[in-house]
């Protein structure tokens, strides 16, 4: 399956990328990008750009030179950080406390993607921070927490493993269905109310989101919803999740 960019509108495109799990099983990965209001770009997320979809992208920005700054918005997606910075050397890039650590060769700015400074500073979008559990997971293997970006323009919501779709396309002709990540009751935090406190979160977050028709998750294929179905889906995902999470 080779790497594909699609325009969701609005000034809003979706990268499909390849990640394999031992270098066999492709997974998936994402960035997207997006344009603001003064004409310039930013990414969501790190990807090395190849072929046809390299191509496109420096099409859009003028060879790259438009491209303003790349928010690293999941703390364990790390790996095409410095290929990037190489790519667009002019962007500010912006990252997890983790990021920082792990990929010390790119020069970070200051502000935490996760800062109120960047959600300022980019009215194009919304951002929501996973709540009740981890951001950063002290168990490497834990990635449940992120950062969540959605596009109002286009409705486009770019997730990284908080929500997934189901592996198949077989759902979808019925009603587009969405998981948690596997490991979100591992990643809850320390904490009495930490369960619910996720739950909440969630279902707040579909209520405020209830306008997403484009789901762009990083492991998962992108999922097309209709008026309504967005905030059904994560509701029945939550209503399921709920008496684990809250005796978790």
């Amino acid at each position: 399956m080779s790497d594909k960019i699609i325009d969701l509108g609005a000034g809003f495109w979706n990268i499909r990328g390849t990640f394999r799990l031992g270098g066999v099983l492709n997974i998936g990965t994402q960035c997207s990008l997006v344009k603001l209001a003064s004409g310039r770009f930013v990414f969501l997320d790190s990807y090395t750009l190849t072929d046809d979809v390299r191509a496109q992208v420096m099409a859009l920005t003028t060879n790259g030179q438009d491209v303003e700054a790349v928010l690293n918005l999941h703390p364990f997606h790390t790996v095409h950080c410095a290929q990037m910075a190489k790519d667009f050397p002019q962007a500010t890039f912006y990252g997890s406390s983790r990021h920082h650590k792990k990929v010390s060769e790119v020069q970070w700015a200051d502000d935490l993607v996760e800062s109120d400074a960047v959600a300022e500073r980019y009215p194009e979008l919304k951002f929501s921070l996973s709540q009740g559990v981890h951001y950063i997971a002290p168990n490497e293997m834990i990635h449940a927490g992120s950062l969540l970006a959605f596009h109002p323009a286009s409705k486009s919501l770019h997730v990284d493993d908080t929500f997934m779709s189901p592996p198949t396309k077989l759902l979808e002709a019925v009603l587009p269905e969405l998981l948690l990540h596997p490991t979100t009751k591992k990643a809850l935090k320390n904490e009495p109310n930490a369960g619910k406190e996720y739950c909440d979160w969630a279902s707040n977050l579909a209520d405020d989101w209830r306008d997403v028709r484009n789901f762009c998750a990083a492991h998962s294929y992108l999922v097309k919803f209709k008026d309504g179905e967005f905030e059904k889906a994560l509701l029945k995902a939550i209503a399921k999740a709920r008496p684990k999470l809250e005796n978790a």
